[in-house]
């Protein structure tokens, strides 16, 4: 079975959305999405690969074909694609740091900046229970290359802890290519990452 998704002007999280419903609806073999934007093609590849296809793309003129080809039997439904990678034992507590800005309070930049470099530098004290940090809006800033938390951030998620960041932000800010750690993601992993998780401290 074939199926056709044209995903074109959809805002996040809209083009992933419409795959998860038709691989839910008619788990096609074959699946070919059209999007018009970097972040709409990592995160349909990301969600899709997650889902049993492999992914392929073609680009131009702003337009992004990407054709999938389910390998076998698709995944079965997870509550969002990200929801169950790096996560701790079931039985221990998760916590999400939700962090909306590059730096770390109001007032002046320079502090913002030195806190959230010591909110990073401390996130490790938390433990095992330390399950995703999502960043959004200015806070994918923290991610990319001359970040002064991007090694802590890297180390981080070498020692398990998942990380996310908002496609449509980094490509609102045009860094999606200057992105050095995490998944780009998209506001149904965000939506449900905070709704899985059991405590969330927002920044």
């Amino acid at each position: 079975m074939e199926a056709n998704l044209d995903c074109r002007g959809l805002a996040c999280p809209g083009p992933v959305l419409q795959c998860k419903a038709c691989v839910e609806a008619q788990a096609p073999k074959h699946l070919t999405v059209t999007v018009d934007n970097q972040a709409a093609k990592e995160n349909v590849t990301r969600f899709l690969t997650t889902r049993g296809y492999t992914v392929s793309a073609t680009e131009a003129d702003g337009i992004v074909t990407l054709q999938a080809t389910a390998t076998g039997e698709p995944a079965a439904p997870a509550p969002a694609p990200a929801a169950a990678t790096a996560s701790p034992a079931a039985t221990d507590p998760k916590t999400a740091v939700f962090i909306t800005a590059d730096t770390m309070g109001r007032g002046d930049p320079e502090l913002g900046a030195k806190l959230m470099f010591n909110f990073i530098g401390t996130l490790p004290e938390l433990g095992e229970g330390l399950w995703r940090i999502i960043l959004v809006n200015g806070g994918v800033k923290l991610t990319v290359a001359g970040s002064a938390v991007l090694q802590k951030l890297k180390e981080l998620e070498a020692a398990g802890v998942s990380i996310l960041v908002c496609g449509t932000c980094l490509d609102f800010f045009g860094i999606l290519d200057k992105k050095e750690v995490g998944q780009t993601t998209n506001m149904l992993d965000v939506v449900t990452s905070l709704d899985l998780a059991d405590k969330v401290i927002q920044v």
